[in-house]
């Protein structure tokens, strides 16, 4: 394709009207009074009182909600009452199970707001909040309120983003008989392969804090499976932790250039990774936890035959490390609203968290190569004023070889939210990776699907990439038929890669686009959090892009 660079154009009519109509929406009145778990108003003894007193925790009642209130004149219909009578309610010992308080024990507000967190995480309840109903005689009696969402998924799906289509068909249950196990059979058709998948998963296995997740695709381009059970450190206080994670794949891998595949091989993936962990728990608001593990890594590489001298496969490798690895993570969180979700409470930690791995592989452990193997990460919060919250979150991994890093990949982030109003709030955002020496599943491409919505997706690539977007965002309190609450967005785009593996691949330059969009908040059901519908407008680029790119798909943030 040809490079061509043009001046910024006059702004478009569509995006014109967009922001008329985002504009528009954040003068939105409209009513919401949906609130499932309110808060008491009843003047009850300070949580600092309670935890001096020495206060025991009594009767804990839960309180579930059904996936509408029918309490209320606006949800009590005929329809959401047979939508509620189809639907399993989460089960009480399914909640109870996650709590991390029982009766008989000395009262703490902070696992009482843990506890929330926990529930909240959950794709299968709308929301969570936790209490105290009442104080008698040293005694503290806990109220749990929970509502249910939509959690069973049939019929179909479609997406659009880069110019290119995915859809599927299939059935799909995130809350199993109300006990919170999901089961899934799925038929996919993406830009890469079509799939059928069957997936399971338990997050309290016979009723304890195990995980079990499996899975099985049968692919247009091979086969994968999955295994994992672990017990993770569930809870800022858990001592103890460990797992196991299996995985066997078989497909075909594309590497692209200016949005085109320029060359296809295949792949063969095992990957084993077995962990233990232990930790002294929670001391002076923060966690140090120490792991330590063994991990199998191989990736072998075939040409196609059908493609001949178009298909060129790069070399594999093979690595068994044994690991020690580190964390520490402070106990410092928000709840807040309308900020990446709408109309949903948003947990958003502040504190730090920090984790590092070290290992090693030695050709006589059965790797192929001599190495040191590190893995690293940490997030970090801040709010200097109650209108601003800026993240910053930054991992890396790779090896050391003898000829220096490989497999390097660092990534950098950082976001600001200004809250404007209730209603009405300004993000930006930037994101910065670097790839040392990459290996062939490493590949640092920009377009349509990595967050440059004007474009096709693979659009660029290279061996790093910047992307940095500004949006006006505007949350209404519009909630038509009790389903979804309305937002928008008019946004700003540019980015681009550097150092291209192959001629060309960064011949394009600086990326940029504009655009607007609408979000839907999907606050009644479990699969996916908020609808995107985008028109964003490319700026650059050569002259076979379209001049409108049309994005439609489900994300987990605005």
């Amino acid at each position: 394709m040809p490079s061509q660079t043009r001046r910024l154009p006059t702004l478009p009519a569509g995006l014109l009207a967009g922001l008329i109509a985002c504009g528009a929406m954040c003068l939105s009145t409209a009513r919401a009074d949906d609130d499932p778990v309110a808060p008491a108003t009843t003047e009850l003894p300070s949580d600092e009182s309670l935890e001096q007193s020495g206060a025991v925790i009594g009767e804990i009642r839960v309180d579930n909600l059904d996936i509408f209130d029918t309490r209320l004149d606006e949800e009590d219909n005929a329809a959401f009452r047979l939508a509620n009578w189809l639907h399993i309610q989460t089960r009480r010992e399914t909640i109870e199970q996650q709590l991390l308080f029982k009766p008989g024990e000395r009262y703490s507000a902070r696992l009482l707001r843990e506890s929330e967190r926990t529930l909240r995480a959950n794709g299968y309840l709308r929301d969570a909040a936790i209490r105290v109903a009442a104080v008698h005689d040293g005694v503290v009696d806990i109220v749990v309120a929970t509502q249910d969402v939509w959690t069973l998924k049939p019929g179909v799906s479609f997406g659009r983003k880069g110019g290119r289509n995915s859809s599927s068909v299939g059935i799909q249950e995130t809350n199993l008989m109300g006990r919170g196990k999901q089961l899934g059979l799925d038929i996919h058709s993406g830009v890469d392969r079509r799939s059928k998948a069957l997936t399971y998963q338990d997050n309290q296995l016979l009723g304890s804090r195990w995980t079990l997740t499996g899975e099985y695709d049968d692919n247009s381009d091979g086969r994968a499976q999955k295994l994992a059970i672990e017990k993770p450190f569930y809870a800022l206080d858990t001592r103890r932790a460990g797992g196991l994670s299996l995985s066997n794949e078989r497909r075909t891998d594309s590497v692209y250039s200016q949005g085109q595949v320029v060359n296809q091989y295949d792949v063969a993936a095992r990957h084993a990774t077995a962990y233990t962990g232990w930790s002294d728990g929670l001391h002076d608001g923060a966690a140090l936890r120490w792991t330590a593990g063994l991990t199998f890594d191989e990736q072998r590489y075939a040409a196609l035959p059908a493609q001949g001298s178009a298909s060129v496969a790069p070399d594999g490798r093979r690595l068994l490390v044994p690991w020690i690895g580190v964390g520490w993570i402070e106990d410092q969180f928000i709840a807040t609203h309308n900020q990446d979700q709408i109309g949903k409470t948003e947990d958003i930690a502040l504190g730090w968290n920090v984790r590092g791995r070290l290992g090693a592989a030695s050709s006589r452990l059965g790797s192929d190569r001599t190495a040191g193997v590190f893995d690293a990460g940490f997030s970090k919060g801040w709010m200097p004023s109650p209108s601003q919250t800026w993240l910053l979150a930054g991992t890396a991994e790779g090896r050391v070889e003898r000829e220096g890093v490989s497999g390097g990949l660092f990534k950098l982030s950082g976001r600001w939210y200004l809250r404007q109003s209730p209603q009405r709030s300004l993000f930006a955002g930037i994101g910065i990776d670097r790839g040392v020496r990459l290996d062939p599943d490493q590949q640092i491409t920009l377009g349509g699907d990595t967050g440059l919505r004007g474009y096709p997706l693979r659009y660029q690539s290279g061996s790093g990439r910047w992307l940095a977007t500004i949006e006006q965002r505007a949350y209404s309190d519009w909630f038509p038929f009790r389903l979804f609450h309305v937002g928008g967005a008019v946004f700003y785009d540019m980015g681009r890669t550097w150092d291209g593996v192959r001629p060309g691949d960064s011949a394009q330059g600086l990326l940029r686009d504009a655009g607007f969009g609408l979000r839907l908040g999907n606050s009644r059901s479990g699969l996916g959090t908020v609808v995107h519908v985008d028109a964003a407008f490319p700026m650059d680029g050569d002259k076979s892009i379209k001049k409108v790119q049309f994005i439609v798909e489900a994300k987990r943030s605005f």
